[in-house]
């Protein structure tokens, strides 16, 4: 067993390392059935739902609550794991005739998670936090399957499944009405890089503002969308609150290139209040320069720089390994359960491909 120790993050301040800006390779979806498909249709376009508009009432206010037992939910019990991801790199290298080479391949939640979890130090902050999360959930309606539906009926809320010139009138206004289904999903594959590390990426994205542009090298507008409690000035309890989970925010949006993040506030009792959008770019200068400093995103970097040098360097060969962080330790574990690779993580079609297709032939070709 190796440990990779962070009792202090002072280590990891200074100039962040270098980052190398998000690229998309290729794209993937799951459809209704959540079926993989090898293309973008179930990408969905934003176009933010009917709050704070002059025309409309103030009187009518949107229950994010409403549809919630119609909620089509997807089994995330059934894990599918790299698999998707590895198939559409399959694809896209067969396609391609070049090996998308890199030093970490993932998905964007893992081991990412790390990314953004040991920023805050202040042991007081968080046992209060901690408290004020179990009263909350204590709330009779409150509970977390609903809240995890109001960011759901958010999305649906504020996207449409076409272009918006291209959607009949019915389905922009009846979108309140909407049966929610997180079945479908649009993912996109990304490259980019920390430190000395090459890394592909895949993660969900929530949708595109306008449209995908036709020039590869320019950048997409995508958005993130969440959902977060509404708090009023002078509130530095919840101010600090959000602070910390817009570090979650921007962390899930930079690795994967989106360029901006759209909040969705609410009521306590999940009725949306108002819209806030967010340049993905600007969020760590905000929190340093006005905000309450809670965290900084050139120790996240630098961490995360530091943990992937930490895997690059005992990481080598066949295997199976895995990655713990047990609860309040100042140190990650690195242990490897396995001399041979698990192929429920990288199945034996992709390894087969890997070894069999005549890469330099079809570069050529």
């Amino acid at each position: 067993m190796l440990k990779f120790p962070f009792e202090r993050l002072d280590a990891f301040q200074g100039k962040s390392a270098a980052i190398k800006r998000p690229r998309e390779i290729t794209q993937f979806s799951f459809d209704e059935q959540h079926k993989h498909h090898l293309d973008q249709r179930s990408l969905r376009y934003y176009y933010p739902p009917f709050v704070q508009v002059p025309y409309i009432p103030d009187k009518h206010r949107i229950d994010l609550s409403q549809g919630f037992e119609t909620f089509s939910r997807h089994d995330d019990s059934v894990n599918l794991g790299l698999n998707p991801l590895l198939d559409t790199i399959r694809h896209y290298e067969e396609q391609n005739g070049a090996k998308l080479d890199a030093d970490i391949l993932t998905w964007r939640v893992a081991p990412f998670d790390f990314f953004g979890e040991y920023i805050e130090e202040n042991q007081a902050a968080k046992a209060a936090e901690l408290q004020a999360s179990k009263d909350m959930n204590q709330r009779a309606n409150k509970s977390l399957d609903k809240m995890q539906f109001w960011g759901y009926k958010f999305e649906t809320l504020a996207t449409l499944p076409k272009q918006w010139q291209d959607c009949t009138r019915d389905e922009i206004e009846g979108r309140e009405n909407e049966i929610v289904d997180n079945h479908a999903q649009y993912c996109s594959v990304v490259r980019t890089g920390i430190g000395n590390h090459s890394i592909v990426i895949g993660g969900e994205v929530d949708a595109v503002e306008g449209c995908k542009p036709d020039d590869p090298n320019e950048p997409i507008p995508y958005v993130e969308l969440k959902t977060s409690e509404d708090f009023h000035a002078g509130d530095n309890f919840a101010a600090k609150k959000f602070e910390r989970k817009m570090l979650r925010f921007w962390a899930q949006s930079f690795l994967l290139g989106v360029p901006k993040v759209i909040i969705g506030f609410r009521s306590k009792d999940g009725h949306l209040q108002r819209l806030e959008e967010w340049k993905t770019l600007d969020i760590p200068s905000f929190v340093k320069n006005r905000g309450m400093r809670s965290w900084d995103g050139n120790i996240c970097i630098n961490f995360a720089a530091a943990f992937l040098d930490f895997l690059k360097q005992h990481i080598t060969g066949e295997g199976t390994w895995t990655i713990e962080q047990k609860k309040g330790e100042k140190q990650i574990l690195l242990s490897k359960i396995a001399d041979a690779y698990d192929k429920d993580i990288v199945p034996p079609r992709f390894r087969e491909h890997r070894a069999t297709f005549n890469f330099e032939s079809a570069s050529k070709g």
